[in-house]
């Protein structure tokens, strides 16, 4: 939701939602006016409603706010030559998660889609869900799609429990809070919350992450610093972050204007601007696998450390017809195939990524195989399997949690 940073996937950019209907440029070519369906209603299963497949084969446009095609486009590639009397053909266009609700939320109201299919992070499905602009596909269909208690990872279950029944996970790794630095200019490298915040104290300028709503290193950083802290309540941000917010707020004083995004974040850290950043597992794999960040970068971890997991999804707008419909429901279905899974290795981006079991690193293309060999992937492995998980806040307190941030953190820097 980077070649070079992000020309292969946008910065996992965090949820606002935004008041104005943004359009994005470049999307993806009108279709006919949408058919306001009948089963966009809460709860059960309408999927008898909707043909085994569609009546002729569908073009389908698919939005990316999560950086997401750098993973699953070869599973849309395979989807179409695998079934082409189900999809003729995809168009993608990419755009920004606080770009997303208001196109949707406009397409919606004129009763006019121009967006079959979204592929989007936590952020952009939180501001969908809290605009009640999604589908609710996970519920009301579930007789067309696999058994996902089943299929799924035990991580991928509890981020699919964030989608409230409105979203299919298709990819989910541990992401974060990690702090990657240049052992050039940092020889000592924080192992403590109090250590890192000396550190930035002793150098001004030097330690960066972006704004939390539209970087997923900064959000994971946001989400975990609770845990690390030992605040009161990990999961809630408004009475249960005391310990987080007084601590931003004096590493604030030392930390360079905020970056829009982690794109800019990396470029600071190859380019000398800065000497460590946020990072998750992914930013610190792809973008030295992609040559926009020295390979010699190292990575660690602060006392009390929690991964904060994170999820991408398949979102459906409200107002499709039958047979689109049917042509995602099966392209979702195909799409958690662990064959097809596989791919969600890609060059590290979501290391390790896979949502369904069964899904090792050894099913992935030879590429990303060697990718994870040179860049970390076994010390990651052993990081993943020695170190609690958390699911990231569900949609309305990570709102709540970005609206706190830009009032307390960001706002002082303007």
């Amino acid at each position: 939701m980077r070649k070079p940073l992000p020309r292969r996937h946008l910065s996992r950019v965090a949820c606002v939602v935004a008041a104005a209907a943004l359009v994005v440029s470049g999307a993806a070519a009108c279709g006919a006016p949408a058919k306001k369906s009948t089963n966009s209603g809460s709860s059960g299963d309408a999927a008898s409603s909707v043909p085994d497949k569609p009546s002729k084969p569908q073009v389908l446009n698919i939005i990316d706010v999560a950086g997401n095609l750098q993973l699953t486009k070869p599973i849309l590639d395979d989807f179409v030559k695998e079934h082409p009397d189900i999809v003729s053909r995809v168009v993608t266009t990419k755009a920004t998660a606080p770009e997303l609700a208001p196109k949707i939320k406009a397409e919606e109201d004129a009763g006019r889609l121009d967006i079959d299919m979204v592929l989007t992070g936590t952020d952009g499905l939180a501001a969908g869900i809290a605009q009640n602009l999604w589908l609710p596909i996970a519920d009301q269909y579930k007789s067309k799609l696999p058994d996902l208690n089943s299929v799924y990872t035990d991580e991928s279950v509890k981020m699919e429990k964030l989608a409230q029944g409105q979203g299919v996970v298709v990819s989910q790794y541990p992401g974060g809070p990690l702090i990657e630095y240049n052992p050039a200019k940092v020889t000592t490298p924080p192992t403590t919350a109090d250590e890192l915040l000396q550190w930035a104290k002793t150098h001004p300028g030097k330690f960066e992450y972006a704004v939390p709503k539209n970087s997923g290193p900064g959000r994971t950083l946001l989400m975990g610093l609770p845990y690390i802290l030992g605040d009161s309540d990990p999961t809630n941000p408004t009475s249960g972050w005391t310990k987080t917010w007084q601590y931003l707020g004096q590493l604030e004083q030392y930390q360079p204007n905020f970056p829009s995004g982690t794109t800019q974040t990396m470029k600071d850290l190859a380019n000398g601007t800065v000497d460590m950043v946020a990072s998750t597992t992914g930013w610190y794999m792809n973008p030295m696998a992609l040559g926009q960040v020295p390979a010699t970068m190292k990575f660690g971890t602060l006392k009390g450390f929690h991964f904060i997991n994170d999820a991408h999804y398949i979102t459906v707008p409200k107002g499709l017809d039958k047979d689109k419909l049917s042509a995602i429901l099966n392209l979702i279905k195909f799409a958690l195939q662990p064959k097809e899974q596989a791919y969600n290795y890609d060059s590290g981006y979501f290391y390790p990524g896979p949502a369904v079991k069964g899904v090792d690193i050894s099913m992935a293309p030879q590429k990303s195989q060697d990718i994870a060999k040179k860049f970390g992937g076994a010390q990651f492995d052993q990081l993943i399997a020695g170190n609690p998980q958390n699911e990231s806040l569900p949609a309305q307190d990570q709102v709540t949690a970005f609206s706190l941030w830009d009032q307390k953190i960001g706002a002082n820097k303007k």
